[in-house]
């Protein structure tokens, strides 16, 4: 075995060598169209993790039912895409900002730009977790492409010590965090198109598993009625105009009266439930 094939064999998977070379002397038609090319195993990749998925979304559901809370732990990409998958959570769904919480080391600076070394401390996740009084109704998801980050593998295993269910999405199935985590989730995308850049295919495919479980989960909750988000916030004229048409459409009633109730009421779910318990 060359010398070459021996690093190669060493590597995780998000770590090992593009399969394109010379990417600086490719033009941006090619570029872009290798690129897609990339992007399109992903998909492929995560639907092969269905099962996995099912099982992790399926144990989160039964202690969220109880009071349960979801929590993400990540750095850097992986960090970012569990603090914006909660973030999204209330304002879709109407629930507290409290039941599925984004943690990234190195804190909300770590949002905007690299905090050093922030992920390399096994036990800062855990004094995180702590703050918010963590127990055995919640559960822990770790994101962590390359399943070797220190912050995530360390708040995951001491979650895990004190009876807490624990998850994890990663790209390289031989990472530890497998092993640490009781429910992993794991997705091979394979090499990213730039040498460990795993803000691409890996980060796709993160984000894209977030969304399956964070959505499954609301709508098991009660949280979609039919396919509309009848819970949404109305934080914006699009949402309330979204929420107008959604009750003129259940209702059949006039614009204007709809709009009215959706603001007195304050959700689509409530002016539902008003109008018919009061006009039928």
């Amino acid at each position: 075995m060359s010398r070459q094939a021996e690093i190669k064999q060493d590597l995780s998977i998000t770590e090992s060598p593009s399969n394109f070379e010379d990417l600086d002397k490719m033009t941006v038609n090619e570029l872009l169209t290798n690129i897609n090319h990339e992007d399109a195993k992903v998909h492929e990749a995560v639907r092969k993790a269905i099962p996995e998925i099912e099982k992790l979304v399926n144990q989160i559901h039964t202690r969220m039912q109880k009071g349960g809370r979801l929590f993400y732990l990540g750095a850097g990409t992986s960090g970012r895409l569990g603090v914006l998958d909660a973030s999204e959570i209330p304002p879709t769904f109407g629930v507290d900002n409290k039941v599925v919480i984004g943690l990234i080391a190195g804190g909300e600076t770590a949002l905007r730009k690299a905090v050093e070394s922030a992920e390399d401390d096994p036990t800062k996740a855990w004094s995180e977790l702590e703050i918010f009084n963590i127990n055995t109704k919640d559960s822990v998801i770790g994101i962590a492409a390359s399943g070797t980050t220190p912050y995530v593998i360390g708040g995951l295993q001491i979650a895990r010590e004190n009876g807490i269910l624990t998850g994890c999405i990663t790209c390289n199935p031989k990472g530890p965090i497998v092993d640490v985590a009781e429910y992993p989730v794991v997705v091979v995308v394979g090499p990213e198109f730039v040498t460990g850049s795993t803000r691409l295919k890996a980060g796709t495919a993160q984000k894209m598993v977030l969304n399956m479980i964070s959505t499954t989960l609301m709508i098991k909750l009660g949280r979609v009625k039919g396919n509309k988000m009848v819970n949404m916030q109305l934080t914006n004229k699009k949402l309330i105009e979204r929420g107008t048409r959604m009750i003129v459409e259940e209702l059949n009633i006039q614009r204007e009266a709809a709009r009215i109730l959706l603001m007195e009421q304050g959700s689509v779910k409530k002016a539902l439930e008003f109008y018919r318990e009061n006009y039928r």
